[in-house]
């Protein structure tokens, strides 16, 4: 038996001999477990919870002893936030920026760059004044050259750790939850930074990007015939690189130059020839950029699936790169020989390298002092000083948490050794608050014992689990500095719970003796009137019924004279549970609603006085009904009325189901698509009615009988139809049911009809044959029509928080409507969806129910909207299919944002999403899900690309894990 469980039955054990009214003192004492042993430090490892005078491994530990100062705080040092000397300033990452942050330190360290956005002319002068900075506002850069120059000025003088790009990342309009393609990034922004650079006066400025990063190759063509070379000069910023079936840079670089024959149908016309002819077309490096930006093209077309795929390939590359055989210079020939590369100081190989930049290697020694501006600097000044600032903020509160650390130290050891109570007068106090207070990560609160509390306010003895028994002195002590209550001294032991308890023990021990004996008195006839009613059912459960009750008495100490936990319940939930408890009483099975005496014999049985006496200890509240006690007068007139109702409905339901067979069986139903040849008129009702109906027939004891046909909710608020003839063959075919003329001579004579509508055929024009035309009454409303088709689309195009599902196809196999019909979008009505009951207090558009009535109800065309929305949410149900997910989108969310919540749900990134809706694909991330035709319901197929790996290329290298690597290297030339 667990050590609790054994405390627990040692501190009731005299409840076996003792009856309730001789409880004493030391009776209560016991139960409280005062006459435990306390707990020694050293011998007993873990808190003892049963026990209230154990005070061990409570959270003392860390107190006692020698404590280090920095345990008494949880604030870093500041320095550590402080810029090491002769070590470069950092970029926080905002969530997936590190491609942004990359980019910035390789433009910083191009010393030309940076020395030319210092001289741009700023807007920083409006915000500088004659005697400094304006202190009561920030600086707020408003190009993006500004925002450049204060991040370099930063980067280059700041005496931060790191510095924060936010600025910068929100002035470009960049998404930091979404890792962008760096290449295109590098491409956007220098063209954007040479557009902005080219408005401005200084040349070293405008033609910066030029200068750095601007290279110059020709596209060589040489006619085999002739010899003649045709060139075609271009500019480049970057050099685009096959990497597919190569292992290092090198290999790259030379596919990109090497000749490419032209022959056969693609031979090149010669102008010194003036004929096709073959030759040779190839690109030659003229001049390289002081930067060389070279993009490993990692991405590829795949023939077979129509898809881009990502290349996995491993390359290798140095820290210096030889280029001098790939340029040809002035005076040189034009084919050069291609020697080994040097090796360099190292080599590094990369499967994830989108980018490799190179920085040209010059005799000239590099010149590293650039000056910041005047105007930056004191910005930078000023960062510099709020940082100092916040430095010397944090080192006080450090200081500050270490003086209260030290302060607690004290006071812990003060009263930790003051704690146990021993012979001396004592409190109990929560051991959650000794704990709390004890906890050096949070301040100590009030003290707050209520959640301990019986119904007599005082202290619960099932409580005494969580409580500690200390002393008096220790108590003064922890009440005077901290407050709070109330305090539970030796008068808070409840003696009348106490009491309770041991009456409830007793009942339990004698349970079992007493359920024999009442078996053995129902197996006795019970003689005259000395009987009394008991429920069947209570008297198949009642041990069970009152095993439950004692054992809530006994132990349920969190609800009890509507307490819990020291609350006090609402008025809500006080009735709910009132209402649960009231269904499990005894013998409240035989009561009647008016809480008498139930009609119904077999619900019952008669007991013996002396069986009943025997229940009724266990169950003093039990509603007690003597033999000669009469049913309940107003049941049994109820009753009667029943019984009446009912064969009045069975008798409406019969004849209504005589009068109209085929309709309520379904069969022999005309049809607008194939017009029946034994009649020229139609009549419609709603399909709602003949449901509702149909339902009345099958079950007429449980439902109403339905008395009038409501067909305004098939009309507009102008008294004309909703429908055209061609959308009730087809989409609004459910929403109406087509009736025989002699089954509406019928219906009118059986229900009261507000409107009558029925659709007509004539044959018009003299020619044979005729043409046949079909026609309305009343006829339609186009612009209710129109104006209901519209909403329709809005509500399934404006939602918010709807269901959509994601089906991932897997193993290249397509999913057809016809192989997986469960998944398309419709799915049928189960009898569960049909029978499904309305709220309470909705009302039916279509008829009124109300027996005997014949006032008919109005019906706004707002009534018809909602009943069709019904009829399409059904009607749209998707059952969710293996290898599906659901998602919760709205309409006005991009594809972007939806790319993103299936990438947490599938772990497929954005860009190897290939997303499809009824064999259309989505590529717009821009464009919103409704401009899309993405509705509630729908199923979106998601194939993911899957990465090429080139594995045989490297077989022995380092495996690299980031997704974007972009080095920064030397280039020799």
């Amino acid at each position: 038996m667990a050590p609790r469980l054994q405390l627990e039955k040692a501190a009731w054990r005299w409840a076996e001999t003792v009856r309730p009214e001789e409880v004493s003192q030391e009776h209560i004492e016991t139960a409280y477990r005062i006459w435990l042993e306390p707990c020694i430090r050293g011998v007993c490892r873990r808190n003892c919870k049963g026990n209230p005078n154990c005070l061990v491994g409570i959270g003392e530990h860390i107190w006692l002893g020698e404590i280090d100062e920095n345990s008494f705080h949880n604030i870093d040092d500041p320095n550590c936030e402080r810029r090491k000397k002769n070590s470069f300033v950092g970029l926080t990452n905002l969530g997936a920026t590190c491609y942004v942050n990359t980019f910035l330190q390789v433009w910083f360290l191009n010393l030309e760059l940076r020395q030319a956005l210092y001289l741009c002319p700023s807007t920083c002068s409006d915000y500088v004044l004659g005697d400094g900075i304006q202190e009561e506002k920030d600086y707020e850069p408003q190009t993006i050259c500004e925002h450049l120059q204060y991040l370099f000025a930063l980067l280059q003088n700041s005496n931060r750790r790191y510095i924060d790009p936010s600025g910068f990342v929100k002035a470009l309009g960049l998404d930091t939850g979404q890792q962008q393609d760096a290449q295109e990034f590098s491409k956007l922004f220098m063209s954007l930074l040479e557009d902005t650079l080219s408005k401005q006066k200084n040349p070293d400025v405008r033609n910066i990007v030029q200068q750095q990063f601007c290279g110059e190759y020709a596209y060589v063509t040489v006619c085999n015939q002739c010899g003649r070379e045709s060139k075609l000069l271009s500019k480049f910023y970057e050099l685009e690189l096959n990497i597919q079936g190569h292992k290092q840079l090198t290999d790259c670089i030379s596919e990109f130059l090497k000749e490419e024959k032209l022959e056969g149908d693609n031979r090149y016309f010669c102008e010194n020839c003036q004929s096709k002819q073959n030759a040779t077309r190839k690109i030659r490096l003229l001049s390289l950029p002081c930067t060389l930006n070279l993009q490993l093209m990692r991405f590829v077309f795949d023939r077979q699936t129509g898809h881009k795929k990502k290349l996995n390939t491993y390359i290798g590359f140095s820290e210096i790169l030889d280029m001098e055989p790939y340029v040809e210079h002035k005076a040189e020939p034009s084919k050069s020989q291609t020697r080994k590369p040097k090796c360099g100081k190292g080599t590094h190989c990369s499967r994830n390298a989108y980018m490799l930049v190179y920085r040209l290697q010059t005799q000239e020694k590099p010149n590293t002092a650039v000056q910041v501006p005047a105007f930056l600097q004191e910005l930078v000044d000023r960062d510099n000083s709020k940082f100092e600032e916040w430095c010397i903020e944090m080192a006080e509160m450090r200081k500050q948490s270490v003086d209260k650390g030290k302060a607690k130290h004290e006071e812990v050891k003060e009263l930790y050794q003051r704690l146990p109570a021993g012979a001396e007068p004592y409190e109990f106090v929560s051991l959650e608050w000794l704990q709390k207070w004890l906890d050096e990560s949070t301040p100590t609160k009030p003290i707050d014992n209520h959640a301990c509390l019986c119904s007599h306010d005082k202290l619960h003895p099932d409580k005494i689990s969580i409580m500690k028994r200390i002393s008096e002195y220790a108590a003064d002590i922890f009440y005077s500095r901290y407050g709070g209550g109330p305090r539970l001294t030796v008068k808070a032991l409840c003696k009348e719970c106490v009491v309770e308890r041991c009456r409830v023990l007793r009942l339990k021990n004698q349970l079992n003796e007493d359920y024999k004996t009442v078996n053995n008195l129902l197996k006795a006839a019970v003689k005259g009137n000395d009987g009394f009613w008991v429920g069947k059912s209570s008297l198949r459960s009642w041990r069970q019924l009152a095993l439950e009750q004692l054992d809530e008495q006994d132990g349920d100490a969190e609800q009890s004279n509507g307490k819990m936990n020291g609350s006090t319940l609402n008025k809500d939930e006080s009735k709910e549970e009132r209402k649960e408890e009231e269904e499990l009483n005894f013998n409240e099975d035989i009561l009647c609603p008016h809480g008498e005496l139930c009609i119904s014999e077999n619900e019952r049985r008669l007991v013996s006085k002396e069986a009943w006496s025997k229940l009724q200890q266990y169950f003093p509240k039990a509603p007690e009904f003597p033999s000669y006690k009469e049913c309940c007068s107003q049941c049994k007139i109820l009753e009667r009325e029943g019984e009446e109702n009912e064969a009045l409905h069975k008798m409406i339901a019969n004849e209504q189901k005589t009068s109209l067979p085929n309709l309520f069986q379904d069969k022999n139903r005309p049809c607008l698509s194939n017009w029946p040849e034994d009649t020229d008129v139609l009549y419609i009702v709603s399909q709602f009615f003949v449901e509702e109906w149909r339902k009345f027939v099958r079950k007429p004891t449980r439902c109403s009988p339905v008395s009038s046909v409501g067909n305004s909710a098939l009309l507009c608020p102008h008294g004309g139809l909703m429908f055209t003839f061609a959308s009730m063959t087809k989409e609004d075919s459910k929403l109406i049911a087509l009736i025989w003329p002699s089954e509406w001579q019928m219906i009118q004579k059986l229900f009261v009809v507000d409107h009558v509508i029925k659709i007509m055929r004539i044959e018009v024009g003299d020619v044979n044959p005729s043409e046949t035309q079909y026609i309305s009454e009343p006829k339609l409303c186009p612009e209710c029509r129109e104006g209901l088709l519209c909403q329709q689309q809005r509500d399934l195009r404006e939602y918010t928080q709807a269901t959509i599902y994601v089906h991932k196809v897997v193993d290249n196999k397509k999913v057809m409507k016809d192989s997986a019909p469960e998944l398309n979008v419709s799915s049928s009505e189960t009898e569960e969806d049909k029978e499904e009951a309305k709220p309470d207090g909705e009302k039916d558009p279509d008829f009124n129910q109300s027996n005997g009535g014949t006032k008919r109800q109005k019906i706004s065309h707002q009534n018809y909207i909602a009943y069709q929305k019904q009829v399409i949410r059904r009607s749209m149900r998707h059952r969710k299919v293996r290898g599906e997910k659901a998602l919760l989108v709205s309409a006005n969310q991009t594809l972007k944002e939806l790319k993103i919540q299936i990438m947490h749900a599938f772990s497929v990134a954005p860009f190897d999403q290939n997303l499809s809706i009824d064999g259309k694909i989505l590529s717009d991330d821009c464009a919103t899900l409704g401009t899309l035709g993405v509705i509630p319901e729908s199923v979106i197929l998601l194939k993911a690309d899957e990465p090429i790996a080139d594995y045989a290329a490297m077989d022995d290298v380092m495996q690299g894990k980031d997704e974007f690597v972009l080095v920064f290297l030397d280039i020799n030339l």
